[in-house]
Parts: C-alpha cells; structure tokens; sequence
C-alpha cells in the first residue's frame, strides 16, 4: 500500500490463514468463504484417525461459530469464470486448484483483498485479486 494509505478494514482469509497457528497484519473485520468451510469438512473427513477427526470436527465448529461464510452465488460464479480462465491463460491447471479459484473469486466479487500464507498460490491472479501476504 501507498505512503498514507490506510489498512482495508475487512478482507477475506484463504483456509491456509484460517488454519495457521499465527497470523500477522489483518484486517479489524474478517470473513470466510463459505469454499473454506468446504475444504475444511473434507479435510475432516479424511483425518486418518478418530483422534485427529475429533480434533478438526472441534475446531471446525470453533471456526463455523466466528464466521457467517460469504455464500458461492451468482457474483462469485461470473468472478469464478474470468479466474479460471486467467490461471488457464497462466499455463495452470483449474482442476487441481477449484476451491482456491472459488476463495479468490469470492473476494473479487465482494471486492476484499485476500489474505493467505500460500502467496505463490495466488500469484498469477494478482491482476484480478489484491492478494496480500499473512
């Protein structure tokens, strides 16, 4: 950001943010997309052991008790469509990143930077999604 320039006031956490133990320079007011809490339930799911998928069932329920996910409708679908279409023009694969492209297309359609660990990831839609380092 640009000298003088204040913090967003929200933006948008990709699920490597919602999961990371430590998190510096957010936003005062957060959200999810309701593609995080997707990625979530399936990694419950696939926890290996009764142990580990009570561990992510509680924390899922901590993390469902914070937010009111932003839904995947109609703005987000026509977003959707311009990201995938940019990362296939980027010479990547959509298939292996769907719920990635749905977390970022979220915050264009609500127009919130994107805050994630995984910077790399989102890289090639920096002209379309103001993705920002946590």
């Amino acid at each position: 950001m640009g000298a003088g320039a204040e913090e967003p006031v929200k933006g948008l956490l990709d699920t490597s943010v919602v999961l990371a133990g430590e998190v510096e320079d957010l936003p005062r007011e957060t959200a999810i997309s309701a593609a995080t809490l997707a990625e979530l339930h399936f990694g419950l799911h696939l926890g290996k052991s009764a142990q580990i998928r009570a561990l992510r069932l509680k924390r899922l329920a901590q993390i469902e008790s914070l937010f009111d996910p932003l839904p995947i409708d109609d703005a987000v679908a026509r977003a959707y469509g311009e990201i995938a279409a940019s990362t296939i023009r980027s010479g990547r694969t959509v298939r292996t990143r769907v719920m990635d492209l749905l977390i970022a297309a979220t915050a264009r359609a609500h127009d919130l930077p994107l805050y994630t660990k995984n910077l790399r990831d989102f890289e090639p839609l920096a002209s379309l999604v103001d993705v920002r380092g946590a």
